[in-house]
């Protein structure tokens, strides 16, 4: 038995581009344990996909980062993402076959440099991850199954349940989530006013619940747009974890958001997305578009300072989407 590492420990959407190349890795890796490094973000998350057969979570201390890999006898790492330290774990561990992509200085303490040149965007990030994979295993199929988190029908039913009992929802609706996700730059995403407005538009629709998400950091813009709503809609502050999440978003139609967490989550388990990107090559949907079917993903390019006949095409293609 082969233990395979695959690392990957930033934010959840970088997380999540590494879940196709994880998929496939178990697939068609035969006698292969299929171990990851992540985050503390992603740490409840990791563990609870199927797939994946262990997690080690990222220590701060190099000490115990060394001693959390070591105690897995990993054979074999393949790092998505890298950094000096995890570099230097990775070799101070004793793992004898260590990849990566050949970048940064942290790449000499790989044996296995794999030259990719992200900032072209020749490709997306998951499918950058996936090459990674095939420098280790040429033989492997790059084509995955989506969604790439996926539950029983009865899971998905009891957590929207949850949400329906939560704010006192009788009978079925089309759920269309807004995750404004607003840092504080308009660039790449909507102004919170434009939130308002896209939502408000689809005030006359029948059968259809608007709900407006927010995560632990987002108390500013959920306090601004809560002063700014005139119309029926939900403002759910999210205390899930990320899975149950996954778990409730798997019920909507739609998510609309920048291209943040969520909307990579709503793309993994494959609903429909309206997501807006920064304008340069490297932000764009070319590099960070989600991990779901490409008919479900519908992706714009904004600018810092968008017109609005920009504004008009997003919101058009939002009712079509909902018409259809």
């Amino acid at each position: 038995m082969t233990n395979l590492l695959i690392t990957r420990h930033d934010k959840i959407g970088d997380f999540i581009t590494t879940l196709p190349m994880i998929k496939i890795a178990k697939r068609d890796l035969k006698d292969t344990n299929i171990v990851v490094l992540v985050s503390k973000v992603n740490y409840e998350l990791a563990k609870s996909i199927d797939y994946i057969d262990d997690v080690i979570l990222y220590k701060d201390c190099i000490f115990k980062l060394i001693k959390a890999i070591r105690e897995k006898n990993i054979d074999v790492s393949i790092s998505a993402f890298s950094d000096t330290k995890l570099a230097l774990a990775l070799l101070l561990s004793g793992v004898k076959n260590r990849f990566a992509p050949a970048t940064k200085i942290a790449q000499i303490f790989y044996n296995h440099r794999i030259v990719q040149r992200r900032s072209k965007v020749a490709m997306t990030e998951y499918e950058y991850n996936i090459e990674l994979l095939k420098a280790y295993d040429k033989h492997i199929h790059q084509h995955f199954h989506k969604p790439v988190i996926e539950f029983k029908p009865e899971e998905t039913l009891t957590q929207l349940e949850e949400f329906k009992n939560e704010f006192n929802i009788i009978g079925n609706y089309k759920y269309i989530a807004f995750h404004p996700g607003y840092g504080g730059s308009s660039d790449g995403n909507l102004s919170l006013d434009d939130y308002v407005l896209l939502a408000k538009s689809l005030n006359d629709k029948k059968n259809l619940k608007v709900v407006f998400t927010f995560g632990p950091d987002d108390t500013k813009s959920k306090e601004y747009l809560q002063s700014k709503i005139d119309f029926d809609c939900i403002i759910y502050n999210s205390k899930l974890s990320l899975i149950d999440f996954c778990r409730l978003l798997a019920n909507f139609e739609l998510l609309v958001s920048t291209s943040t967490g969520p909307m990579h989550l709503a793309g993994a388990v494959n609903i429909k997305t309206l997501s807006f990107f920064g304008s340069n090559l490297f932000a764009s949907p070319k590099r960070w578009a989600t991990v779901s079917d490409a008919e479900n993903q519908s992706n714009f390019c904004v600018p810092k300072h968008y017109d609005r006949n920009l504004y008009k095409s997003i919101e058009n293609k939002l009712h079509e989407i909902i018409d259809k």
